[in-house]
C-alpha cells in the first residue's frame, strides 16, 4: 500500500541552516521508509530540500503547484507526478485528497494556512488523518502557547490541541509515522 505524507513547509530557506539540513534528512527518511511525499511542487526552500532529498533517495514525490506560482517558484524536477492546478484552493484540496497524513515544518503564511486547513478539517471530521507539527528548535513554541491561551479563554473546545502531535526532530517524526502506519 502506498502511503503519502503531505509536507507543508516554507518555500524559503529561513535563517536557520539546521532547519534546511533537517528538511533534507526528513526527505531521505521518508523515502527510506517507503513513504511518498506530497508537497507544494517548488524547487526552493525547505520544500525543495525535502523533495530533492527524497528524489535522490529514490522516493515517490508528488508536486502540486498553482499555475500562478510557477513563475515565482520554479518547479522541482524529476518528480514522480506533477499537478499544475488553477489556484491555491485547488492545490490544498488535492494535497488533502492525495495524502494519508500531514507534516508541518517551519514556514510562513502559506504553511500556517495549510496547517489550520487540515487541523480544522480534522476537528469537523472532514478527515481523520494524522497531523504532526515539526517544532524544530522551538519554531512553533509561540503559536502553540497562543493556542493554549485561546483554549484557556474558551475559544477552543478543550480537545482541539489533542488533534495534532508535536515532534522535536526527524527521528520523532518517523517514529510517529511508523506508529500510525506500520502497526
Amino acid at each position: 500500500m502506498n502511503i503519502n505524507i503531505c509536507v507543508f513547509c516554507g518555500s524559503k530557506d529561513g535563517d536557520n541552516i539546521n532547519t534546511l539540513a533537517k528538511a533534507g534528512d526528513l526527505g531521505r527518511a521518508l523515502a527510506s521508509e517507503q513513504y511518498g511525499v506530497v508537497f507544494g511542487g517548488g524547487r526552493f526552500g525547505l520544500m525543495g530540500s525535502v523533495a530533492q532529498a527524497a528524489i535522490e533517495s529514490q522516493g515517490r514525490v508528488i508536486g502540486i503547484i498553482p499555475t500562478g506560482l510557477t513563475s515565482r517558484e520554479p518547479v522541482q524536477q524529476e518528480l514522480t507526478e506533477l499537478f499544475v492546478v488553477d489556484d491555491i484552493i485547488e492545490r490544498k484540496r488535492l494535497m488533502i485528497e492525495r495524502s494519508d497524513a500531514f507534516l508541518v515544518l517551519p514556514g510562513g503564511l502559506g504553511t500556517l494556512d495549510e496547517l489550520f486547513e487540515v487541523w480544522t478539517g480534522r476537528q469537523v471530521k472532514a478527515h481523520n488523518k494524522p497531523i504532526i507539527i515539526a517544532n524544530w528548535d522551538g519554531y512553533y513554541d509561540q503559536l502553540l502557547a497562543f493556542l493554549r491561551k485561546a483554549d484557556q479563554h474558551g475559544f477552543l473546545n478543550g480537545d482541539h490541541l489533542d488533534g495534532v502531535d508535536i515532534a522535536e526532530n526527524v527521528e520523532d517524526i518517523m517514529q510517529l509515522l511508523n506508529q500510525f502506519f506500520k502497526k
